[in-house]
């Protein structure tokens, strides 16, 4: 039996991290039916993940308590008691538990650190980045030597590693941490029941849009840490040669489309918020994935401006841009060239306005079909299927 233990911050799969949970979940489960996965649920809260009958924990809420006194650290005292809950839960069927993987910092560290320890169960950690980098970080200045002793006991202690990129993985073992033997490289993926190839002539009849405009689409659960600041810039630039030229932005919460829209207006482009008007950008709300697809499918050109990482850049949106097979814009960052050979992008020094311009101009040109099937095939290797693939052969290694 393998147990998956993750903390989704979203329910109702309205985050990256959310649906990449989901979905992992989902393949994981359909080849090993005896996966056990914990998942914490505030009361009766509605959840997706009661489709993959996964079990509920209650959630042991402390971190509500930060509307009274702000600081992460209540969110990290509610991962530990949720540790505990879940090694309450495991304990009687130890001897049946092949691996234990974790997705979450702090319910890793208790793992690798006491409970697998004691309960003889291996422990896979999956790191998404030191914790100590993580934006959302505990701030308190006394707390810094707590989120070293987090990472080191996540990272050194755990039976294995999954890293999202080699470079991280290069990194840990820079840094003396772990032998790269221990580490799983296992990047993100995309649902190939969702992003398939599709008609951009059809994509655009349906959202109103004319089928000869150029368009370059940016789609993302929150837009914060993407520079999408430096995006509108250069489709202000490229108005100039490209004169009917028209951005899409799909997503991002209400405050930051507002921010965004505002900031565009400051450009001087025109902005709506329905493709039914016509306009110079459009910031357009989050919808379901299968409408994302075809918003992405009516585009000439698929852009990232930035990542919030670097060294474990594994941005879901990348394999779902490369399913469409579209041209794609992004930062020159090795973890994004690992997934995508340098043939296949068009890239740019990071969070540099004219290096962003000129890759656009130059994808915004791109003239041969080969390109669009060999982003496909790259896709191909990427989907949740080959993931879950991925995690049980590590599984079946470490136990």
């Amino acid at each position: 039996m393998i147990v998956y233990i993750a903390y989704p911050t979203s329910l109702n799969l309205q985050s990256a991290n959310a649906l990449q949970t989901f979905t992992t979940l989902r393949e994981l489960i359909a080849r090993r039916p005896d996966t056990l996965a914990l998942i914490p649920r505030w009361g009766f809260e509605p959840s997706r993940f009661s489709e993959l009958n996964v079990v509920h924990l209650p959630r042991p809420a402390i971190g509500k308590l930060s509307r009274f006194y702000k600081s992460t650290l209540l969110y990290y005292l509610e991962h530990s008691v949720f540790a505990a809950m879940t090694a309450m839960r495991v304990a009687p069927q130890r001897h049946q538990v092949e691996a234990v993987y974790i997705r979450q910092p702090i319910i890793a560290a208790w793992w690798a650190g006491i409970f697998g320890p004691k309960l003889g169960i291996p422990v896979i950690y999956e790191v998404h980045d030191f914790e100590s980098r993580n934006p959302s970080r505990a701030k308190e200045r006394w707390a810094r030597g707590l989120l070293d002793l987090i990472d080191r006991t996540a990272l050194c202690r755990a039976t294995a590693v999954v890293s999202l990129t080699n470079d991280f993985r290069s990194l840990l073992a820079q840094l003396g941490w772990r032998d790269p033997a221990d580490v799983a490289v296992i990047p993100d993926a995309y649902d190939e029941r969702i992003f398939t190839s599709q008609d951009r002539a059809q994509c655009r009849a349906e959202l109103g849009l004319l089928p000869t405009v150029p368009v370059i689409a940016y789609a993302g659960m929150t837009f914060a840490h993407r520079w999408l600041e430096g995006l509108l810039g250069a489709l202000r630039a490229l108005k100039a040669t490209h004169p009917t030229l028209c951005g899409l932005i799909l997503g991002g919460r209400p405050g930051e489309r507002a921010a965004l829209i505002a900031h565009a207006v400051s450009e001087g482009l025109r902005v709506a918020e329905t493709t039914a008007t016509p306009a110079d950008l459009y910031v357009l709300p989050p919808r379901p994935q299968a409408e994302v697809v075809r918003c992405l499918g009516a585009a000439d050109v698929l852009v990232i401006p930035d990542t919030v990482t670097d060294v474990t850049a594994s941005p879901l949106k990348l394999f779902e841009y490369l399913a469409l097979g579209l041209p794609i814009v992004i930062p020159a960052i090795p973890a994004l060239h690992e997934i995508v050979p340098p043939q296949l992008a068009y890239s740019f020094p990071r969070r540099d306005l004219s290096g962003l311009q000129a890759a656009l101009t130059a994808a915004l040109n791109e003239g041969d079909p080969a390109l669009i099937a060999a982003r496909r095939a790259v896709a191909a290797e990427h989907t949740y299927g080959r993931r879950a693939e991925r995690i049980i052969a590590l599984v079946e290694r470490v136990r």
